[in-house]
């Protein structure tokens, strides 16, 4: 296994990495709106949650020579569900043509006071 550590993404706050690399498949760590530069946590709408939340899954997929296409999976975590046309379209923003699975759960509470959290499957 090899983890990933990349600026271009905040560091963890835990006792995880941003994501394990295991025989050709990545496993990325659920990501909040945590700006990597300040590594504070953007407590905005949710529609300025989900763009931070994005960018920093496209700085992990950037530091590894990857893009959105090679995304296999995600699972989305919504403190409220009634968020999802937003989160949605901003979302779709991020993937042309090709779209990948895609779990979307609302929870009752996240790291933070977060309103989204995504996790992602990524290969190579």
């Amino acid at each position: 296994m090899q983890m990933i550590e990349t600026d271009k993404a905040p560091k963890a706050i835990g006792p995880y990495s941003q994501g394990v690399i295991y025989e050709g498949i990545i496993f990325l760590s659920g990501q909040i709106a945590i700006d990597p530069k300040t590594q504070e946590f953007i407590n905005g709408n949710i529609r300025e949650q989900t763009e931070r939340v994005m960018e920093n899954i496209k700085g992990i997929l950037e530091e590894l020579n990857l893009n959105f296409n090679h995304v296999i999976k995600t699972t989305i975590f919504l403190k409220n569900i009634e968020d999802f046309p937003v989160v949605n379209e901003i979302y779709g923003k991020y993937f042309d043509e090709y779209k990948p699975a895609r779990s979307t759960v609302e929870v009752s509470n996240l790291p933070k006071g977060a309103l989204i959290e995504i996790e992602a499957i990524v290969g190579k």
